[in-house]
């Protein structure tokens, strides 16, 4: 009967061990699921089935502890039982009982047959285990019934500069400053970011999720030591809909008409390159995706949208929200983008073709139409190489980080409301190469630069009449190594070089070694 029992109690953890999941599952919809009716009959009714699943939980939960305990009892006796086999057979036959152990056709198969019997209760009193350590895991609790998931990255960056940029800890371009020293050490967090994603109910066929991602990146406040109280900002915040071959995502979205960045994690609050060619913003906006599969290998996506028509422009007040050049047109920007992609070296290759078209009304009638061509590629070269990047060519597209994020420019006049406007036309991209040389090691080196047209500015604009120094070029490469000793634990050490050309200034260069460390969630 012994033998019996412990062959049956196996089986029985391994039942207990999948109910348990479904029991709690069935707990957490009734204690998740709002209270829809109204009227104080129903309340109680559902606070009654609320509670009676709990307690039939709790009952389960304790049953299952009671049967781990006496599997516990029973390997301790089978352990005992085993040892005084052991001692045994030693006394009647010397090396019996490791024969035994070792072939079982040699001698008594009782030995064998034990040690198997309690490796199977181990295993199954440790999938138990897990199932109940699991199931009492701290997790997200939502206020319905749907599931949530918290991700984002703990980061921190200590750097080393030497030159003055916009931004100490992350720069996009070199500025010139008298009088302020050249070389400067710092440290942030500030680049840490949070997200929520949120998976709903089902519609029409349709997937629903939301999500939510922030950073500390938003300025500082005004009180001592403020530059460590980064101010949180909210990055993204989007619905989806997702179908097997369509998507609509509605917004504040990355820019979907230039996807790709350069790799780094110095540079998360802005993407590398963010004002050297690489176009980039977080944008309200409400766009439909379409997947075709043009054969087995072969995939055509096309995307097409309305944005917030962002022109770029620094807010008139700090509560209150007025509308921008590209807002007062009455109308928002228009984008379109077609990509195709197909497997390469257990990767993919994608080609992609983008358009964007906005009209601003910067007052009294004068209108710019601001628009930009983009093309961007990812193309596996070898085995561990690969190849990306973007191009673009607009005109008063400052509102994407164009133009180093100049949209218009203002021609001599005394009163500002009736200057002389004219659009920046601009050029520019970026390119890098990524080495994959383990799964833990990859190395990047990319380059990048945004072109204003001289066409545009000489003759007609001056730094005094537009409020800032107008910046002509801005350029620069940089180069990464990123170690994943584990999935969720980055290093990375950085090298980036920017030099930047005012019009009516010399040029001005910053040198900065990044290193990172950081760990997902």
């Amino acid at each position: 009967m012994e033998h019996w029992s412990i062959r049956m109690r196996a089986p029985l953890f391994l039942l207990g061990c999948i109910a348990l999941p479904r029991a709690m599952a069935s707990g957490q919809t009734a204690i998740g699921a709002p209270l829809n009716s109204t009227t104080a009959q129903t309340r109680a009714a559902d606070a009654e089935n609320v509670s009676t699943d709990l307690q039939e939980l709790r009952a389960m939960i304790a049953e299952l502890r009671q049967e781990n305990q006496a599997s516990r009892a029973e390997m301790r006796e089978l352990r005992e039982e085993l040892q005084k086999t052991q001692a045994t057979l030693e006394k009647l036959v010397p090396g019996a009982a490791s024969k035994d152990q070792a072939s079982p056709t040699n001698g008594p198969d009782a030995v064998p047959q034990l040690q198997t019997r309690v490796d199977k209760l181990e295993e199954s009193q440790a999938l138990l285990n897990d199932k109940i350590n699991e199931q009492y895991q701290t997790k997200v609790e939502a206020a319905s019934k749907y599931r949530v998931r918290l991700s984002g990255i703990v980061l921190m960056n200590a750097f080393r500069n030497h030159g003055t940029s916009d931004n100490l800890d992350f720069p996009d371009y070199a500025v010139s400053a008298a009088g302020v020293s050249q070389s400067s050490f710092g440290a942030t967090l500030r680049q840490s970011e949070i997200g929520l994603e949120v998976f709903g109910p089902s519609l029409m066929g349709a997937k629903t999720s939301a999500n939510v991602q922030m950073d500390f990146a938003g300025g500082f406040p005004t009180t001592p030591n403020g530059v460590t109280f980064g101010i949180a900002r909210m990055k993204t915040a989007a619905v989806r809909f997702d179908w097997q071959n369509t998507s609509i995502i509605a917004g504040q979205d990355s820019l979907f008409i230039s996807p790709l960045s350069p790799t780094s994690f110095a540079s998360l609050a802005t993407p590398a390159f963010a004002y050297a060619g690489n176009l980039w913003g977080w944008i309200p906006q409400l766009r439909v995706e379409h997947r075709f599969d043009l054969s087995d290998q072969q995939k055509l996506t096309l995307q097409a949208g309305i944005l917030d028509n962002l022109t770029w422009e620094i807010p008139g007040d700090q509560f209150y929200r007025y509308p921008t050049a590209g807002e007062q047109s009455g109308q928002p920007a228009y984008a379109l983008r077609t990509a195709w992609s197909r497997p390469a070296f257990d990767r993919e290759i994608s080609l992609g073709v983008a358009g964007y078209f906005g009209r601003q009304n910067w007052s009294s009638d004068r209108y710019v139409d601001g628009w930009a061509g983009i093309g961007d590629w990812e193309v596996p070269l070898a085995q561990h190489w690969t190849l990306s990047g973007e191009f673009y060519r607009g005109r008063g597209a400052g509102g994407l980080g164009a133009g180093i994020g100049r949209t218009v420019l203002y021609g001599p006049s005394s009163l500002y409301s009736v200057a002389p406007i004219r659009g920046v036309d601009s050029a520019g991209g970026w390119s890098q190469l990524k080495w994959q040389a383990t799964p833990k090691i990859e190395l990047n080196a990319a380059i990048g630069e945004d072109d204003v047209f001289s066409r545009d500015v000489i003759g007609f604009a001056t730094d005094q009449n537009n409020y800032a120094p107008i910046l002509g070029r801005n350029r620069g490469p940089l180069g990464n190594v990123v170690f994943r000793p584990r999935s969720d634990l980055i290093l990375a050490a950085e090298f980036r070089r920017l030099r930047t050309y005012p019009f009516y200034d010399t040029s001005s260069v910053t040198n900065q070694l990044n290193l990172a460390v950081g760990v997902l969630f």
